[in-house]
Parts: C-alpha cells; sequence; structure tokens
C-alpha cells in the first residue's frame, strides 16, 4: 500500500497544506488537498473519497476536482463515502448549486461524476480493492476515523480527534497509524475545546492501543507551534513516529 501525503496540516499557510492523502493513486482519505497536489492525470485515476467530518480543511478539494475531471471531458466518476451527517453536510452546504454547482447531476443526472454513499459504522465494508471500517471519533461535529486493509496491511487514519476510546479497541495489528496533533501541551484547553490533540494527550492515546503500531505518523499541526510541537513529541520517544510532510511518499 503506497500513501501520498498531499497535504497534513492544520491550516494554510505557503507549503503548509490542509488534510489529503492518497492511497495507490486511486483513494483518497479526505480532500482538503487535491488539485493543488496533483496533475489532471492523476485526478482522474481518483475512484474514492472517504471524508472523516464536514470542515472545510477536508472537503473543499471535492467541488474543484469534481469541475476538473468534467472539464475535461473525462468519464471518469468518483464516489464520495461518508457518514449521513457528513452527505448532508456537502450536498446542503457547498454542492448546492449556489455555493458550487451540484456535481451530483453533471454532466448529466443519469451520469453524474460525483456519487454519495453512506457508511456503515463499525462494520467492515469494500471500497475497490479495501477492506474499510468506520469508527466515530470524538470532534465537534459529527467525525469518523477510517481504517483501510489490503494484502493483509492496515492503515489507521483518525482525521481530527480529541481523546477518544472505540478507535483503539478497533485498531487490530496496524502497519501505520496517521493521527492527528494539533496543539502544544500547553494549549491542552484549547485542543480539549476543539476536539484535537497535544503530544501529551496523543501519549495517553497510544496507550490505549493493545498493539503499537509500526509506524506513527503525525499529521494536522498547526504550523505556527511547528516547532514546539515537534520538540514535544520527539522527548517522548514513541517507536516509529515521524512527522508527515506535503509531498512525501511512504510505501507501508
Amino acid at each position: 500500500m503506497k500513501l501520498r501525503v498531499l497535504g497534513c496540516s492544520g491550516a494554510e499557510f505557503p507549503g503548509h497544506s490542509p488534510s489529503g492523502f492518497l492511497i495507490d493513486g486511486c483513494l483518497l482519505l479526505d480532500a482538503g488537498t487535491v488539485g493543488a497536489a496533483l496533475d489532471q492525470e492523476e485526478q482522474r485515476s481518483i475512484e474514492h473519497i472517504l471524508v472523516t467530518h464536514c470542515h472545510m480543511d477536508h472537503v473543499r478539494g471535492i467541488p474543484f476536482l469534481a469541475d476538473n475531471i468534467v472539464v475535461s471531458g473525462s468519464s471518469q466518476k468518483v464516489q464520495v463515502l461518508g457518514s449521513a451527517e457528513v452527505i448532508a453536510a456537502i450536498g446542503t452546504h457547498v454542492m448546492n448549486g449556489l455555493i458550487w454547482p451540484d456535481f451530483t447531476r453533471i454532466p448529466t443526472p443519469q451520469e453524474p461524476v460525483l456519487r454519495y454513499r453512506e457508511v456503515p459504522v463499525e462494520q467492515e465494508f469494500q471500497v475497490g480493492d479495501y477492506a474499510v471500517l468506520a469508527c466515530r471519533v470524538n470532534h465537534p461535529v459529527p467525525a469518523l476515523g477510517y481504517r483501510v486493509t489490503r494484502d493483509g496491511i492496515s492503515l489507521l487514519y483518525t482525521g481530527d480527534t480529541g481523546p477518544t476510546e472505540r478507535i483503539w479497541e478497533l485498531a487490530g495489528e496496524l502497519a501505520a497509524l496517521v493521527v492527528e496533533v494539533s496543539f502544544p501541551s500547553a494549549m491542552e484547553e484549547i485542543a480539549l475545546l476543539t476536539g484535537h490533540l497535544t503530544p501529551a494527550l496523543l501519549a495517553k492515546e497510544l496507550a490505549k492501543l493493545a498493539r503499537p503500531p509500526r509506524r506513527v505518523l503525525i499529521t494536522h499541526l498547526k504550523p505556527q507551534y511547528q516547532e514546539i510541537i515537534s520538540s514535544e513529541l520527539e522527548s517522548l520517544a514513541i517507536p516509529g513516529l515521524e512527522l508527515l510532510q506535503d509531498g512525501t511518499t511512504y510505501q507501508l
């Protein structure tokens, strides 16, 4: 399984793009960054998008991706998967014919470029060649984390979450964990208020896992605090821990 980091920041600044992770060129985990990182051919290879939650930094690439595919004349179809709440939010507040065209009806209602699919929670389902398990996590809006498995290799992506429980119970054996750390430990109060983690909170969350992941890949840092978060994470001496960087590819 190949993981390509399109964006992994908790804010947008030059050199820092919002969340988007491409698996094997065809499956997206969140879509905060898509078109700014992928050329036309790469965009036309995307078949599925697993969306964790409806915040703009995780969905904003979907409307532009749909537009780019239609304008290119490609017959590519993309399935957008998420909870009922996420699908409703995107349809009501983003691709509603006002803020952006409704690409579930374009180029035709019979053959649209986008189709929505509601995912079951805590029940494994198939997405192309991947077995996926969705689990609720702790965030101010309804949010899911996803475990994605192919050929016995599993990746767990928490999306945005504060301290949580169930996803760790369902994790199983992981080749990699992509987990957020948004704020330094001194900002725990705002982290908890906004449903995010700090290095100190991360250490407590990892202790809940029955088996440690081979790799712990950190995402969603606020760029303003990257240096101090990095220092705090290093001091924890967690085996296999690495800060993700935009544009990096990992073979899992």
